[in-house]
């Protein structure tokens, strides 16, 4: 093919370059020129235009873009005609769209001319969404171009296509749940919905969910009798992440008779992942997944790709999991831990902020509540002081609403006073102004201003279940009830700092499930709050909040 400035009168059967108008018509790029064409751009008074001439051994564009999509369709795959060149091809059916890289990268290399983009391995589809296109730049390929494309997108004899949707399969899952006796239900809860959505998601059904202790036995048990009902995949999710191969769940499948095939998966998140299969006499072994606790929420992470795998009727193998690290990052999370540092046993104490959040309007109140006196003093001067007493520092107090007044209940105190301008916008803008402040600290607990009952001492509870590894979240509970203050390590700043509206860190929570220390308390205090006038009317009926 080569591109050349034709007379007009000479330009039949070769191919426009660029869109040009002939009086009422316009003729298109890529228009193979009539004679009606040459007689319009002669009556415009065109005299030449650019076109390309192909040679005999060209194919023009869309025949080998169509020729090349033949040659690629894999199963359960369709194309369109092509156009201008291009040919898409689609799903015919939901389930996971299966790409031989290689196989691509192979069509990619051989001519700059064509083009293949698809859609990334193991991505979920449904019927009707476009999985791949195929595009020729110029007008036009060579044949024994295009006949080595063609022959390297075939796929040889016994192996698998380099383009295909892997339909999904009816899968019926069974769901272990551990807990301990602290662990709230809700939380359970929450846990079983996102799995029962995974699975729907994927033409499957939880059908069974069995809440055991987070023990050995209790867990030996449960798989075998989920294996028994005929159950593939058993998903098992700790209430305690899984740390190691010995560790409850991969040791409850060694004791079930089951086989470990992996564990920990170069995906984050999903890094604590565990890879097994189980006997399920007299059928085929089932699949056994050790969850990892990011899987409590529906954020996307490695489990889901086993899952959809799984679903799929698709083997997953221990050196394919391997493989999976460059892309393995899934999401901006902030700085992941550091390692542990190699010490004598001494370290150095963690330095410990408190934010106590005092921006709010109190709208429910019908007044400033934060202000209303409680017991000789202003109701916010109790949560601060309790933060002074505990050994937080330093002590913020970020303030909003009122900002003089509530400054002027807390001035003679040891604290740093931080104004939040966009306090209207919720609890979060009060978030984002009190962690810009300690950003230098190794951990924020954030204390509620309207929670006089706190004291000191139930806050240097919080700060002594922290450790920047093992517990970088700490919620303490009563009675399998999730309460304030909680406390973030400093690797979740950056996330705190991206937070929006007035639900607080709720998303955080949900995202970081995994990492969460839950640490039962004895004092109900950390569930009690002042929102309400009835709520101020009981507080001051016990004349101080002590």
């Amino acid at each position: 093919m080569r591109l050349a400035e034709l007379a007009v009168a000479e330009a039949a059967g070769a191919v426009l370059v660029h869109l040009t108008r002939a009086g009422a018509r316009v003729l298109k790029k890529g228009k193979v020129l009539d004679e009606e064409d040459v007689a319009a751009l002669a009556a415009a008074g065109i005299a030449r235009v650019t076109c390309a001439v192909l040679d005999a051994e060209d194919v023009a564009e869309d025949r080998a873009a169509q020729e090349l999509a033949e040659a690629l369709l894999g199963p359960d795959t369709r194309r369109e005609p092509a156009k201008t060149g291009r040919c898409n091809l689609f799903a015919v059916r939901a389930g996971l769209c299966v790409v031989r890289s290689a196989d691509i990268d192979a069509l990619n290399e051989l001519d700059e001319r064509v083009t293949v983009a698809t859609l990334p391995d193991g991505t979920a589809v449904q019927a009707g969404e476009m999985i791949a296109t195929i595009k020729i730049i110029p007008f036009a390929v060579p044949r024994d171009v295009l006949d080595e494309l063609i022959r390297r997108a075939r796929a040889p004899k016994g192996r698998s296509p380099a383009l295909a949707i892997h339909g999904w399969r009816p899968k019926r899952a069974g769901l272990i749940l551990t807990a301990f006796p602290e662990t709230p239900p809700a939380l359970l809860a929450r846990a079983e919905a996102a799995q029962r959505e995974r699975m729907a998601r994927c033409a499957g059904e939880l059908v069974e969910t069995r809440v055991v202790p987070h023990e050995l036995d209790a867990v030996t048990e449960a798989l075998g009798e989920l294996a028994a009902h005929g159950y593939d995949p058993i998903l098992a999710l700790g209430a305690s992440a899984i740390m190691d191969r010995e560790d409850v769940i991969p040791a409850a499948v060694v004791r079930a008779g089951g086989v470990l095939q992996r564990f920990g998966m170069p995906v984050d998140p999903g890094n604590l992942l565990l890879l097994a299969s189980l006997p399920r006499p007299p059928g085929p072994s089932a699949q056994v997944i050790g969850v990892p606790g990011c899987a409590r929420s529906l954020k996307r992470s490695g489990f889901d790709w086993v899952l959809e795998r799984c679903c799929a009727g698709l083997a997953t193998s221990s050196a394919e999991i391997a493989r999976l690290g460059t892309g393995g990052l899934l999401e901006e999370i902030g700085l992941r831990p550091s390692p542990r540092a190699a010490t004598d046993g001494a370290h150095d104490p963690a330095r410990i902020a408190a934010i106590v959040l005092a921006a709010g309007s109190s709208q429910r109140m019908g007044s400033v509540k934060l202000l209303e006196p409680v017991g000789g003093q202003p109701l916010v001067r109790w949560a601060v002081e309790a933060a002074l007493a505990s050994r937080a520092r330093p002590v913020v107090v970020v303030t909003g609403h009122r900002q003089a007044d509530v400054a002027a209940a807390v001035a003679d105190l040891d604290v740093m006073l931080v104004h939040n301008p966009r306090h209207e916008e919720g609890m979060a803008s009060s978030l984002r102004a009190g962690v810009r402040a300690v950003e230098h600290s190794d951990a924020a607990v954030i204390c509620l201003g309207d929670m006089p009952k706190v004291s000191g001492a139930l806050i240097n509870e919080v700060l002594e279940a922290f450790d920047p590894t093992d517990a970088p979240i700490v919620i303490p509970t009563h009675q399998h009830k999730r309460g304030n203050p909680v406390l973030w390590a400093r690797r979740f700043f950056a996330e705190i700092l991206t937070l929006r509206g007035d639900v607080g860190a709720r998303a955080l929570l949900e995202r970081h499930a995994d990492e969460i220390c839950l640490l039962p308390v004895g004092d109900p205090a950390i569930l009690l709050d002042v929102d309400t006038p009835r709520a101020l009317e009981l507080l001051r009926a016990t004349s101080s909040p002590e």
